[in-house]
């Protein structure tokens, strides 16, 4: 998930705000607007608020990423989407306890800075509410910002103890079920309760005319299902191996190939992407995706390489295949080249993925099997 403007970096994590991010700004302008009655500077009120929750909501996610960076887990970087924000890990954290306290750290953060904003409230006399309310008698005012700002932080912290997958307490109650049943059986647990949680947050947004509490549930909703495909896809490739599933005898591209070439490939043959190379030297990938809308803008003499994509990341051999998917879901590509040594090897794609993927689901046996790399 790249789509999306470089803010800074703190402890080597990039943070990032999605490309949509700005329709949560408009959405509490116009809610605050009609809330306060207060037209524009119910607006500015509304933008000024929404802003220091998702400094909040920064630090709720630096809590989950210092947490797993002290279990040696790197941190790819921090998304700010309109309805929250989204740490990336490069990988799930080995053992529950673990999850427990990477999950937990969040939470954790929204209520120390809810005690430092208590310390401070009172040292200054602010209102220390927990409501919603929002008074701006005299327009915006310091007491009526901390006011709301101390109220949210602390819903913030509260509503992400829900034990709605994949929400940090839905994190929590897998951990949880975890230490006592198996890890797959704890996440099909999780899920559901986290769906059902969902079903019932939408009524209530629907009956109670609340959109953004239905766009939060539709959100739980699908992404818990997204998770608990993720680790059905875990448990079925086990220990397989992007080595045993690569695609390695492949035609490759030259940095003046066209697109002509490309197509005449495709057609003489099942390959469908193509890796762009100087000599020994991998320059990048033209995906079957980028063929095509490469086709549509400049048509089939246009060169290759003016549409390859350069930003992905190679894969080890070694590496395990449902981390490749992992990796092919978040660079929202078709395909990631296979590197070993510096030296070029192959390409795993989507279509890798899923043929192992369907065998090792109707072949119970498959992943304690082995077999040799795919050559296509």
């Amino acid at each position: 998930m790249d789509r999306g403007i470089s803010l800074f970096k703190v402890r080597g994590i990039q943070i990032r705000m999605h490309y949509t991010f700005p329709l949560i700004l408009i959405f509490a302008a116009i809610q605050f607007a009609s809330l306060t009655g207060r037209g524009l500077t119910g607006a500015l009120f509304g933008v000024i608020v929404i802003s220091i929750l998702f400094v909040i909501v920064v630090l709720h996610e630096l809590g989950h990423s210092i947490a797993a960076q002290s279990y040696g887990i790197q941190v790819k970087q921090i998304v700010l989407l309109p309805i929250g924000g989204l740490a990336q890990l490069a990988r799930m954290p080995e053992k529950p306890s673990q999850e427990l306290v990477i999950s937990a750290a969040g939470p954790l953060v929204n209520f120390a800075l809810a005690a430092v904003l208590a310390v401070l409230g009172l040292a200054y006399g602010q209102e220390l509410s927990l409501q919603f309310g929002i008074r701006l008698p005299a327009g915006i005012t310091l007491g009526a910002v901390f006011s709301y700002v101390f109220a949210a932080n602390l819903f913030l912290g509260l509503f992400n103890l829900l034990p709605a997958f994949p929400m940090d307490g839905g994190r929590i109650l897998r951990s949880l079920l975890a230490m006592r049943i198996d890890y797959s059986r704890a996440t099909r647990w999780a899920v559901t309760i986290g769906q059902g949680l969902a079903v019932l947050m939408g009524l209530w947004g629907f009956f109670g005319g609340g959109f953004f509490l239905i766009l939060i549930a539709f959100f739980i909703f699908f992404a818990a299902g997204q998770e608990g495909r993720m680790i059905k896809m875990r448990q079925l490739l086990g220990d397989v191996t992007v080595r045993e599933a690569f695609s390695s005898q492949i035609r490759s591209l030259s940095p003046h190939s066209t697109l002509r070439e490309a197509i005449a490939l495709t057609m003489s043959s099942i390959q469908s992407h193509f890796p762009v190379r100087d000599g020994e030297r991998l320059l990048g990938v033209l995906t079957r995706s980028r063929l095509g809308e490469a086709l549509r803008k400049a048509g089939p003499d246009a060169f290759a390489a003016k549409f390859m994509r350069t930003d992905l990341e190679p894969v080890s051999p070694d590496e395990k295949l449902y981390i490749a998917q992992q990796l092919l879901a978040e660079a929202d590509t078709d395909a990631l080249p296979v590197v070993e040594g510096g030296q070029f090897l192959g390409l795993v794609t989507a279509q890798d993925v899923s043929k192992v993927y369907r065998l090792a689901s109707r072949w119970p046996g498959f992943t304690s099997s082995r077999v040799g790399t795919a050559e296509t």
